[in-house]
């Protein structure tokens, strides 16, 4: 049986900021940038006692507080930090797979200091996270990646939650059903109209039906109520494709979906960074509120030389998508692959020299982080 930790670093980008200038400490921070049709990118707790959130916009926050600290984001200093935080995993773990700058699943059923229990592993974790950083994280400990992931959030912040294999069932049982991810307000609602309202209920129900319902996510659905989850933890692996999408808690028209695939274009920028490089295909994908999932992609002969260029891309696929106007989704991601070889060293030309007859307009498939990545 494998033993997974989850740690998941508190408001990271906020606190970031809070630790670094103690003028904002206690005080509600949130990290965005300046402009109406901009998006929240991270919210200190203190913010979050007013409602705001990361990947909401930042109009909406303003009017729910409008007295919180707007600070422009600093991702080269998040991504330092990140790298601080990495090391410390490698101490006691070469399994480890980054979910994003803040959060990361670790594999300890063997640890490298020979601690006595993966409870050990993730107490030292934290506190060498806050000695050497001067941040807090939380961490969840549980047979596998989906459980580990609950649990890390249960006592945020600045906490551990260890779920045994023997709690698993009782846990699970009495949660809502929104705990499941990928459970966002529409499928929420459609579940509740199938008398599911935990995930006790999830679990009871026949898979047939939801499989007819909801096709493989349905046999999913099963599978993670009864707190299945077979994936390994993807240690340093060659990335095909790096990606990140979000579920919304509301269903949004399609020109309301800009200012989160500008924030999800920046998160993608800095996994291809970190991973296999800048690549040449842009994806974007859609999920409607009816739960049809399509995708746009766009392969250049160079790729796009900054964040703003590749958001720029993944904006201009929405003119492809060819749904009504009054089409809701519930989901937005956007994706990067077809990267350069190692030897490939050479400077490629710049994604704003793409014109129509050099891309292809393709379908492709897309598989993102974890919901709520954003």
């Amino acid at each position: 049986m494998r033993k997974i930790v989850h740690i998941d670093m508190d408001a990271f980008y906020a606190s970031v900021e809070q630790r670094d200038n103690p003028a904002l400490q206690g005080l509600p921070v949130v990290v965005a940038w300046k402009g109406p049709r901009s998006v929240v990118c991270a919210a200190s707790y203190e913010a979050r006692e007013f409602g705001v959130h990361s990947a909401m916009s930042v109009a909406r926050a303003l009017r729910l507080c409008p007295q919180a600290c707007y600070v422009a984001p600093d991702f080269n200093r998040y991504r330092e930090v990140s790298r601080q935080v990495r090391q410390i995993f490698a101490r006691h773990t070469d399994l480890i797979e980054p979910l994003s700058l803040d959060e990361a699943y670790l594999d300890v059923t063997s640890n490298k200091r020979g601690l006595a229990s993966a409870t050990e592993v993730a107490q030292v974790i934290r506190a060498e996270i806050q000695a050497e950083t001067g941040l807090t994280a939380s961490a969840g400990v549980a047979p596998n990646k989906f459980l580990a992931k609950i649990a890390s959030d249960w006592n945020k912040p600045d906490g551990l939650f260890v779920l045994r294999p023997r709690d698993v069932a009782a846990f699970l049982a009495p949660l809502p059903v929104r705990k499941v991810p990928g459970v966002g307000k529409v499928m929420q609602a459609r579940l509740q109209a199938l008398g599911i309202e935990t995930v006790g209920d999830l679990g009871e129900h026949p898979v047939a039906q939801l499989e007819q319902l909801f096709g493989r996510y349905g046999r999913r659905l099963h599978e993670l109520s009864r707190g299945i989850d077979d994936r390994a933890v993807q240690a340093d692996q060659v990335a095909q494709q790096v990606s990140a999408e979000t579920t919304f808690e509301n269903d949004l028209l399609l020109a309301d979906l800009l200012p989160t695939i500008d924030l999800l274009a920046q998160r993608v920028w800095e996994q291809g960074s970190r991973k296999r490089g800048i690549g040449r295909t842009v994806t974007l994908k859609l999920k409607t509120d009816r739960f049809r999932i399509l995708t746009r992609s766009l392969t250049a002969d160079g790729p796009p030389t900054s964040a703003a260029a590749l958001a720029s891309v993944a904006r201009r696929l929405c003119e492809r998508v060819g749904l009504p106007a009054a089409t809701r989704y519930r989901l937005v991601g956007v994706g990067m692959s077809n990267f350069p070889e190692p030897h490939e060293v050479q400077r490629q030309p710049p994604l704003f020299a793409w014109d129509e007859s050099q891309a292809a307009d393709t379908m492709a498939p897309l598989s993102g982080l974890t919901p709520d990545a954003v």
